[in-house]
């Protein structure tokens, strides 16, 4: 992250700047300056057009107004420029929003007149970085401005607006705050030695880090979830060549991504298309049909095909329900029994002459009339997340950092508990009871480090 000056509070006294859009051609872009002089750097590129048009710095908060961006005497764009003052807006300092033409040149041209005016290019993530150091959000509600620019799929925004209104915070927060008021009672006691702990007072202590430890296990629990969301499976379709595999790919993208052949060997590379089954975003693989190639080209893709499929979280496993069971289907069904599975007969539409072996079910579809699709989908989102997606669910669920946390502060206060049981000394309790507070406190950013902020920061894109 680039170096900023600090004012005497520790908060950022320079004034940061970036195109908050994405960069190519569009309708329009963003120029968003974000910092104590904003309103006297866009002040002095922004002429006002109009009666009603203000200079920035004579603008009421939260007022937008129509005018010209200047660079060196000569006219950059027309614009749009918004001024929102501190404290409210997102970063709690004084903010001004430019929107101009879209387009790489008419964005860069209006950056640049800012920059060359006092501003500094902002880094990745600065201006939610900003608003966690001034205290609008916590550190879980900055990952959840990420998580929602991220999301692919309803669910995962959904997710992510819950934990951005604070949902998951304010239960770490409680959490927290518990443990350490445990740790306040067992610091008492280490102030006055003469003063054993009564046992039913040592009885309520461990009794209360009980429940912490429960409450911990309950957001653990919601890691798995949290992942599926957030990162999406990969599933890999697979089966011998011409079974329908990328005809299956096309029905569940709902549209054609595959070219779909009756010739063997269409397919000579792997396609990767992501689709949200039941709110869970999938990316689907098309491989090449796995046997032995014929051409290098064709080797090539086998290889990339098997390199898929050891990444693969799930696979799905198309035969043909029109033909008897092949050589080339026994040795697929030897070689990916280990994996988790979902078996699919294809051409439904056709009499079945496929026979299974024992105990083996599949769920037929047919991707020529779309038959079976929905049942696939739901085989897909129960296996991957038995027993569905309930909306409080979507209020906790952690991410990886979360669950680093949660299971550092678990195992200490394990300890804690154990040390208080066993009576081996308040000293080592206290020890433990610390650790856990501040493995907790590391989740919302009231235990930080730089190196944690700048991990968690340089994944944002720049404008945000």
């Amino acid at each position: 992250m680039p170096s900023s000056s600090n004012d005497s509070k520790g908060l950022p006294a320079d004034t940061i700047a970036a195109i908050a859009t994405p960069l190519g051609e569009g309708g329009i872009a963003m120029v968003r300056l974000s910092g104590p002089r904003a309103l006297a750097i866009a002040a002095a590129v922004f002429q006002p057009v109009g009666a009603s048009s203000l200079s920035p710095e004579a603008a009421p908060t939260h007022t937008i107004h129509f005018g010209r961006i200047t660079r060196a005497g000569r006219v950059v764009d027309e614009v749009l420029l918004g001024v929102m003052r501190a404290p409210r807006t997102f970063t709690r300092e004084d903010v001004v929003e430019i929107t101009c033409h879209g387009g790489l040149l008419p964005a860069k041209l209006v950056l640049d007149a800012v920059l060359e005016n006092g501003a500094r290019l902002a880094a990745p993530g600065e201006f939610t970085r900003r608003a966690f150091l001034n205290g609008r959000i916590d550190l879980a509600q900055a990952e959840a401005v990420a998580d929602l620019i991220h999301a692919r799929t309803e669910l995962a925004a959904a997710a992510a607006r819950e934990q951005l209104a604070g949902q998951l915070s304010r239960r770490i927060n409680q959490l927290r705050d518990d443990l350490m008021r445990i740790l306040a009672h067992v610091e008492a006691h280490i102030d006055f030695p003469d003063e054993d702990i009564a046992p039913d007072t040592r009885e309520q202590l461990t009794g209360r880090l009980r429940s912490a430890m429960s409450f911990m296990d309950e957001l653990l629990r919601t890691a798995g979830e949290g992942r599926l969301l957030r990162r999406g499976i990969r599933a890999a379709i697979v089966g011998r060549p011409n079974v329908g595999k990328s005809s299956l790919l096309n029905q569940l993208l709902g549209h054609d991504r595959a070219i779909v052949s009756p010739r063997p060997g269409t397919t000579r590379d792997t396609i990767e298309e992501t689709a949200s089954v039941r709110g869970i975003p999938v990316v689907f693989i098309d491989t090449a049909g796995l046997r032995e190639a014929s051409d290098e080209i064709e080797m090539e893709g086998v290889r990339r095909s098997r390199d898929v499929l050891a990444a693969a979280e799930l696979v799905l496993h198309v035969l043909d329900g029109s033909e008897p069971l092949s050589a080339a289907d026994e040795k697929l069904w030897v070689e990916f029994a280990g994996k988790k599975r979902l078996l699919v007969r294809n051409k439904a539409d056709l009499p079945n002459r496929l026979e299974l072996p024992a105990g083996q079910a599949a769920l037929s579809v047919s991707c020529r009339t779309g038959a079976g699709l929905e049942e696939l989908k739901d085989a897909i989102q129960e296996t991957l997340w038995a027993g569905g997606i309930h909306a409080e669910m979507l209020q906790v669920m952690i991410n990886s950092r979360h669950e680093d946390a949660l299971r550092r502060a678990r195992t200490a206060a394990e300890r804690a508990e154990g040390a208080l049981r066993a009576d081996l000394g308040l000293e080592l309790a206290a020890l433990d009871l610390r650790l856990a507070a501040n493995a907790v406190g590391e989740i919302v950013g009231k235990t930080t480090t730089e190196d944690l902020l700048d991990s968690i920061f340089s994944q944002f894109c720049l404008g945000k």
